[in-house]
């Protein structure tokens, strides 16, 4: 019997369906189930930035930045050249804002709660750098051109003041093989956005509906614009 047989997970292998928990359950004991962090864990949170955690940013060129506010949650992603998060001082950094969306849900819930986080990938590596704070929205000119890409501006900048900043393992990246080759997925394989548009019509309106041809130009323009229109 080999380990597929022997019911171990494979990467084609459907998920079972899962039955939502009891809300009313008694909430897990989590020092029961959990030790506590060491001391050298605990004392490598800070509340400022050292030598290391300012030579990571000069290389970081991905994160993702969470915010939220009384009408909830938000998750975004930032990225940009190496070093696009600028360090100001010991305890304070910051970044510029470039077109997305429009939602500029995180520039929103930083008027409402100052309160982020911020999750730094860095490819190739099995390290985190996490930074804890408090943001706010700047359109100071001289800010904005220190910041700038090339000749391009943006229109607001985010600066933070650090409450906390680590650095988190790797593991989760080594649970996903989230820098092998073999994890590449396949293009073909998902639903195009050109795809999802057409569904999301027809979920608005039964009638509503997008032929071939008109999916492959949304989709030609997607890969334009998030190739190349980049600020």
């Amino acid at each position: 019997m080999n380990a597929q047989d022997a019911g171990s997970p494979t990467q084609d292998a459907t998920p079972t369906k899962l039955q939502q928990p009891d809300p009313q359950a008694p909430q897990a004991d989590l020092d029961a189930l959990y030790a506590p962090p060491s001391e050298r864990i605990q004392r490598a949170v800070l509340d400022h930035l050292l030598d290391f955690h300012k030579a990571y940013l000069r290389k970081a060129t991905f994160f993702c930045l969470a915010t939220g506010s009384e009408h909830g949650l938000d998750a975004s992603p930032r990225g940009g050249p190496p070093g696009f998060v600028h360090v100001l001082e010991e305890n304070t950094v910051a970044f510029a804002d470039w077109p997305g969306n429009n939602r500029i849900e995180s520039l929103r819930n930083l008027q409402r709660d100052q309160r982020l986080a911020m999750v730094f990938l860095f490819p190739g590596l099995e390290i985190f750098l996490r930074i804890n704070g408090r943001g706010r929205i700047s359109t100071d000119k001289d800010l904005l051109s220190e910041l700038r890409e090339g000749v391009r501006m943006p229109k607001t900048a985010t600066v933070v003041q650090i409450d906390e900043v680590l650095f988190h393992c790797g593991k989760a990246i080594n649970r996903a093989q989230l820098w092998e080759h073999s994890s590449r997925l396949d293009r073909d394989t998902l639903p195009t956005v050109g795809d999802m548009l057409a569904a999301i019509g027809r979920l608005h309106d039964a009638t509503h509906r997008l032929d071939d041809a008109q999916v492959k130009e949304i989709n030609n323009h997607y890969d334009q614009s998030v190739r190349n229109d980049l600020y």
